[in-house]
């Protein structure tokens, strides 16, 4: 043994040792990775045919090992750190030759890539990551950055720190828009960063704050970060709740938890969302509070107005706040009343199957013992009673098919109960009548009857969907009798565009605003999964670097505005109308929306793929193509690279040992806790990616087997990541800003301004320790 340590803690130790030293040889950190557990394989085994690493394992053959089995103490919860005193015997840290774990290592490497790069069930999600990079490098090439740290300035410069403050606001912008941490830092330290020097800033203040703020891309979704570390923290959270099941006498976690152990990356991005707003606003407030302290430091600086002409307090209060919130607190009112609602007399053909008791009572006494402790008793007895009722009305009803009269009296029910405006109709009326107030706030001289004639045609579309419009009212017809209201109210729409464009700040943020919701919400919303919204990303990212391309050359961008226009009629068409020729009766109104969606299906084809000829003939999407291909393949070599060194620590029993370790605490917080510093110690030298493929695996089944909820330590794990990239001497933000800053800031004025945002990101993983609702109120709010 040397000096006194065990044979698989001296393999840690040499593990880590190569794993460092490969990483600072100045290699490719991916190549790095996969040497490091080769070279680190091959010296352990040399130490272990030699015979100087002995493993002092516990004596299982031994009497007092089998009384303590006897005495009701499972064998899995038994080591040498919760029971130090019991009888050892030694042995090599291979067991079976290191020629068998070679093998074994060998087999595992193919049948790991396989399942967790190129046909696991995860690879669908892991496409999102090639996806979101691109859209990310694509915007960023776009230019996108400039405009908005000139936009925000204006706007925020007159507060004290109001420069600080634009960069926190740039920087939340740019994270749900790109999420590219490099390309945000390196884009605000060359545009910002000398602006902020100029107006008497603090280096220190700009470049912390520039940073920091850098690295919101990596929690504010959609969060690559978040996307490779939900991808394995599903399998982790769904393989140790089984373990655990098992463990408690239960034949699945179905059983023992009463509900799956999924956990999914679009859960993931809706906890993201409210920590991710949380780090941004508690960076700006260190911004303004560091600026009223120091005025000299973080002084006003007036860079003039956004808007193309003046407006007095009365009419920005009526018209930017006033009249939207009257507008949304109706719309919200109405829809609890009843009055908003669903329209549709789609029916199921099937009846409703019976429900289930909340919990399987069929279950082995220990099961229901364990199940008693985990819900509580008053739970099983609730569903002992739902299981009794159950069983008394002759088990679960089974779904039947309805006749003809059943099914008519469903629909003629549904009908009955719908409400008077639909869902459809209200949302798009609110969005409208939202973007005429603004109109009206930004130019309130400008003649107010063509804001009035939209206006009107809102109302009136009101009461024909009122009046004249039922739920059984066919598609066409509700086309025909909206056309003249739709037509007032896109007239206003018009006129209002063209007000809105006289301002810098709407004409700068809604476009990627635009894409931002798109992406998020179909997420958020439970619309569709991150790979789709990834995509839908990418392709409008493409389309708005275009449309600025053609701009800049003075060209018209009206392709790309169709193409626009045509997605949305694409999507109005198929929400309002049955696009499905394929049944036995097609209508002629089916036939000609299927005509209409698949021509404007082919006409916004046609935007992309024109805006991507613009953009090669520029010469932007083919450096865009060759960096995102370098990004994504980075990470998936990295990916493929810690596989093997994280099957290096397995094969000579690292990975059990520290495990064993982290089982022999009683309180779940210390475990946790225990995990959180150590992730927090390495996120200086290691980067957020090797930490995720190499350290989460090994402690992954400790921290989600048990009572937590996996998306609170998820998304405090991805928080910790989070400083990975702010803690010297290692920190990727920091290097990224010493590349482009000026000769006159320093690396100590990087170091010392970069300490209060870690300060606060360590404030702000307190935060959410002390109230988790802060990660799972949104996903308990919003159905997946």
């Amino acid at each position: 043994m040397f000096f006194g340590l065990d044979g698989v803690e001296v393999g840690l130790i040499i593990v880590f040792i190569c794993l460092f030293g490969g990483i600072l040889s100045g290699f490719p950190v991916a190549f790095a990775i996969a040497g490091a557990g080769i070279i680190s394989f091959g010296i352990i085994a040399a130490l272990d045919s030699a015979g100087l690493l002995i493993h002092q394992a516990i004596d299982t053959g031994s009497a007092v090992y089998r009384d303590l089995v006897n005495s009701g103490v499972k064998a899995d919860t038994i080591s040498v750190f919760r029971y130090p005193d019991l009888p050892r015997i030694e042995e090599p840290v291979f067991p079976r030759g290191w020629e068998v774990a070679l093998d074994r290592n060998v087999s595992f490497v193919v049948n790991r890539m396989n399942e967790r790069v190129l046909a696991g069930q995860s690879i669908e999600t892991l496409l999102a990551v090639l996806m979101f990079v691109l859209m990310g490098i694509t915007l960023e090439r776009s230019k996108i950055a400039n405009d908005l740290l000139t936009t925000m300035a204006r706007v925020f410069g007159p507060l004290p720190g109001g420069l600080a403050v634009s960069i926190v606001v740039v920087g939340a912008f740019l994270a749900a828009s790109t999420g590219i941490v490099g390309a945000t830092v390196v884009t605000m330290g060359l545009l910002a960063l000398p602006t902020m020097l100029r107006n008497g800033y603090s280096p220190e203040l700009s470049t912390g704050v520039i940073a920091a703020s850098g690295t919101l891309g990596q929690i504010i979704p959609p969060s690559i970060v978040i996307v490779l570390l939900g991808t394995l923290a599903g399998d982790l959270y769904s393989a140790a709740q089984e373990k655990r099941a098992v463990t408690q006498g239960c034949t699945d976690a179905l059983t023992y938890l009463g509900e799956p152990a999924v956990l999914s990356v679009g859960t993931l991005f809706q906890a993201a969302l409210l920590p991710g707003i949380m780090l941004a606003l508690l960076y700006a407030l260190y911004a303004f509070g560091f600026a009223l302290l120091n005025p000299d430091k973080a002084p006003a600086v007036p860079m003039g107005s956004t808007n193309a002409e003046p407006v007095t307090r009365n009419e920005a209060f009526t018209w930017f706040l006033g009249a939207p919130l009257a507008i949304i607190v109706g719309a919200v009112l109405l829809g609890n009343l009843g009055v908003i609602g669903d329209q549709s007399t789609n029916v199921s053909r099937y009846s409703d199957i019976g429900e289930g008791a909340a919990l399987r009572t069929n279950v082995s006494a220990e099961c229901q013992a364990s199940m008693i402790e985990l819900h509580g008793q008053s739970a099983w007895d609730a569903a002992v009673a739902q299981q009794t009722a159950i069983n008394d009305a002759g088990g679960i009803q089974q779904s039947e098919r309805l006749s003809e009269e059943e099914l008519a009296q469903a629909r003629a029910d549904k009908i009955a109960n719908a409400a008077p405006i639909g869902t459809g109709i209200a949302i798009i009326l609110v969005l409208t009548s939202l973007f005429l107030t603004t109109a009206r706030g930004v130019s309130p001289s400008s003649p107010a009857q063509p804001l009035l004639i939209g206006a009107v045609g809102a109302l009136l579309m009101i009461l024909v969907d009122i009046i004249l419009i039922g739920p059984a009212t066919s598609s066409g017809a509700m086309v025909a009798l909206m056309a003249l209201p739709f037509a007032a109210l896109m007239y206003g729409v018009v006129h209002a565009t063209k007000i809105c464009a006289t301002n810098e700040l709407i004409r700068v943020v809604f476009p990627p605003l635009v894409l931002i919701v798109a992406v998020l919400g179909s997420i958020l919303g439970g619309i569709t999964n991150p790979t789709p919204a990834a995509a839908l990303g990418a392709g409008g990212a493409i389309m708005l670097a275009a449309y600025r391309k053609l701009k800049d050359q003075d060209r018209s961008p009206k392709v790309i505005i169709w193409s626009t226009l045509a997605i949305i009629v694409c999507i109005l068409v198929g929400i309002n109308f049955d696009l499905r020729i394929n049944t036995g009766a097609v209508g002629f109104q089916s036939w000609f929306a299927f005509f209409v969606a698949y021509a404007a299906y082919l006409y916004a084809l046609f935007g992309l793929i024109f805006s991507c000829w613009i953009l090669y003939t520029s010469g932007v999407l083919s450096p865009v193509v060759r960096e995102t291909a370098k990004v994504t393949s980075m990470v998936f070599t990295i990916l493929i690279g810690s596989q093997l060194l994280n099957l290096v620590v397995i094969s000579f029993g690292g990975e059990h040992y520290i495990q064993q370790f982290l089982k022999s605490f009683d309180n779940e917080f210390t475990v946790f806790l225990i995990v959180m510093l150590v992730l927090f110690v390495l996120g200086f030298v290691l980067d957020f990616l090797e930490i995720i493929y190499i350290v989460i695996p090994i402690v992954g089944p400790v921290i989600y087997g048990g009572t937590f909820d996996p998306k609170w330590v998820t998304i405090m794990i991805a928080v910790n990541l989070q400083t990975s990239f702010l803690t010297p001497p290692f920190g990727f933000a920091l290097f990224y800003l010493r590349g482009v800053a000026p000769r006159e800031v320093t690396t100590g004025h990087i170091y010392r301004g970069i300490i209060p945002f870690v300060l606060i990101q360590v404030a702000g993983l307190a935060l959410l320790w002390t109230f988790p609702s802060i990660v799972t109120i949104v996903p308990d709010l919003i159905p997946n």
